[in-house]
């Protein structure tokens, strides 16, 4: 059922990016000014301007026609490349209004219809003082028609709808029910571990300062309060990230230097690639990062996916099916290595005659967390064999991978209570309401907006968030992010 604006407990509406917002009210109803203070004209569709475009002027009721021709087309192409868009027409007929939101739902774009339920008089006082006023009859007829118009719009299908316009927030979809969520935090807190996941390294100074950077940014995670932190295992960097030639460091060496720098961190990759290095030789290398660090060390495994980096060093890149087997027989042989004894190992993709490791790792068991979502085989492998699971996406993605692996759980008769979870997400904190460039390029947000969206997260299982913070090389950034780790501490 459609939520409505009464519901609303902040002064600002809070829409998702992308979205398709339909405005709905009378001539004179205050639409189109509301529209323009609060989104750049390249996001409104004006049925005005569309008439404009194809007839002599806004009013040329003539190219009424063509100019809604023109508009669908223009929100069709629109919601194709999912972007925001706003439609400012009368919105007064059914027919077009289910019309938008089934074109939404074909591209997967929520529609949110926003009412103006603007007096009577004040419609026609404004609509008098136009140069070119609407038909009083034309007006009193739709004044008429508003009660009904209003009534109808719970049963079309709209996912969320304002009654009376208010200043606007356009946020990631992940902070649309942040200020609810933000309040249970603070009214019945749960707890929630948060890791730094360090993915870029091109900070000032180069690399000749990348080493006392990275150990002040380490410290400074421990003091804030996360509790893990984490590298990719990436010999180049990678395109969501940056540029191929920026810094990047090997993922261990880096480990075993902030196991230097640091006390209480937990150390990881996440997540190693597992075709980059023979597999007995890693459980050497993490035995040893274990040892270094006092027992702190995790091992993250995945499945490897960059070709550019294998064609580039030199290495082979097995089929997919053959990454998997590789994949599941690490999960078998690691913890052969740091066991007891050498017995031999035979997999189905390699032979590890002595599973020998000295010393062994300080940790009676090292935890293995898995990288990836894949329904058929990246869960079933972590249901089977691992500790802990690390996934992407939102609440929604996060529960349904959850119940994905309750059934692996299930078939392979293990407790899924037994598995950690995990969740890696970029994050950017901000003072007040983000620039609309920043919003639509990462998950960016006020403190109480992360709070919030990590309570969903954590009250859909999760229970350490992973946090890549593009603004890292900013001093600021984890000192920002504080205050969010501290509404999740237990008490």
């Amino acid at each position: 059922m459609a939520t409505t604006g009464s519901s609303e407990t902040e002064a600002a509406i809070r829409l998702p990016d992308p979205c398709l917002v339909v405005l709905v009210g009378p001539s004179g109803s205050g639409k189109s000014h509301w529209a323009d203070a609060n989104f750049p004209a390249g996001r409104v569709l004006s049925s005005d301007r569309m008439r404009a475009l194809v007839g002599e002027h806004e009013h040329d009721q003539r190219a009424g026609t063509d100019a809604f021709a023109v508009l669908d087309l223009v929100l069709e192409r629109r919601l194709k490349r999912r972007l925001f868009t706003v439609v400012d027409t009368l919105g007064l007929e059914a027919k077009r209004r289910q019309g938008y939101v089934a074109l939404a739902r074909r591209h997967r774009v929520p529609v949110v219809a926003i009412t103006f339920d603007t007096p009577a008089g004040e419609c026609r006082a404004r609509n008098a003082r136009r140069s070119r006023p609407v038909p009083p009859k034309v007006l009193a007829a739709q004044l008429k028609s508003w009660p009904d118009v209003v009534a109808a719009l719970t049963d079309e299908g709209f996912d969320r709808i304002h009654h009376g316009p208010a200043p606007v927030r356009v946020v990631d979809p992940s902070m649309l029910n942040a200020p609810a969520a933000a309040r249970r935090q603070q009214e019945n807190p749960v707890p929630l571990d948060f890791g730094l996941h360090v993915a870029n390294f091109t900070w000032p100074g180069g690399p000749a300062e990348l080493g006392r950077r990275l150990a002040t940014v380490a410290q400074a995670a421990e003091e804030a309060g996360f509790t893990h932190l984490s590298v990719m295992d990436h010999f180049l960097q990678i395109p969501v990230v940056g540029r191929r030639w920026d810094e990047m460091l090997d993922g261990y060496t880096a480990l075993g230097y902030v196991a230097a720098c640091t006390s209480k961190l937990k150390l990881l990759t996440l997540v190693t690639g597992i075709t980059y290095r023979n597999v007995a030789h890693l459980g050497k290398i993490i035995a040893t990062l274990d040892v270094l660090s006092g027992g702190r060390a995790m091992a993250g495994l995945g499945a490897a996916w960059n070709e550019d980096e294998h064609q580039a060093y030199g290495w082979p890149f097995p089929p997919v099916k053959e990454r998997f087997a590789l994949l599941e027989d690490a999960l078998r042989v690691l913890p052969m290595m740091w066991g007891p004894g050498a017995p031999p190992f035979r997999g189905k993709a390699i032979d590890v005659p002595e599973t020998i490791c000295y010393p062994r790792p300080v940790q009676e068991r090292v935890p293995i967390l898995v990288g990836g979502g894949g329904e058929k085989k990246t869960l079933r492998l972590v249901a089977k064999y691992a500790d802990a699971c690390n996934l992407f996406g939102d609440v929604e993605n996060v529960r349904h991978k959850l119940d994905v692996l309750r059934e692996h759980c299930e078939d392979v008769g293990r407790d899924p209570a037994a598995i950690g979870v995990t969740q890696l997400s970029s994050v950017v904190v901000t003072d007040g309401p983000p620039p609309e460039h920043l919003a639509a390029r990462t998950t960016a947000g006020t403190v109480e907006d992360h709070i919030g969206r990590y309570r969903e997260l954590a009250e859909a299982g999760v229970q350490t968030a992973f946090v890549r913070m593009p603004d890292l090389g900013d001093p600021g950034a984890i000192a920002r992010f504080a205050p969010v780790i501290e509404a999740f501490r237990p008490a």
